[in-house]
């Protein structure tokens, strides 16, 4: 009998397959059984680095190294402006954020530095 993963959801032991899904039954979560064996096998975490090559991870402050013009606006984001609470996300922007006076923004590392 093979061991099968616990719920990546919940946490529950209690897994079971159903064709070619791994479905947890108490919180009715579904999974292929490809995303539990490279979850198994250690899946390589993405790192986000700033432009002077500092790691940024979640809840890091982070200062703007260059005037950014913001699309579809007349505001500029100024040189020195501090950001904190930073949350690092997939795609061309790495760092979502709320900037004082703004509002919410994507942000690109590169543009950045930590604080």
């Amino acid at each position: 009998m093979s061991t099968l993963p616990p719920c990546p959801k919940c946490g529950s032991a209690y897994t079971y397959e159903d064709g070619s899904l791994y479905v947890c039954p108490e919180c009715a979560h579904e999974w292929s059984q490809a995303a539990a064996t490279t979850a198994e096998g250690g899946e390589e975490k993405r790192e986000v680095r700033d432009a002077y090559g500092n790691l940024l991870q979640d809840g890091d402050s982070v200062t703007v190294i260059k005037d950014l013009k913001i699309k579809g606006s007349s505001a500029v984001v100024k040189v020195g402006t501090k950001v904190r609470n930073i949350r690092l996300v997939d795609g061309d922007h790495d760092i979502d954020c709320k900037i004082d006076g703004i509002g919410a923004m994507g942000l690109k590392s590169e543009f950045v530095k930590k604080a």
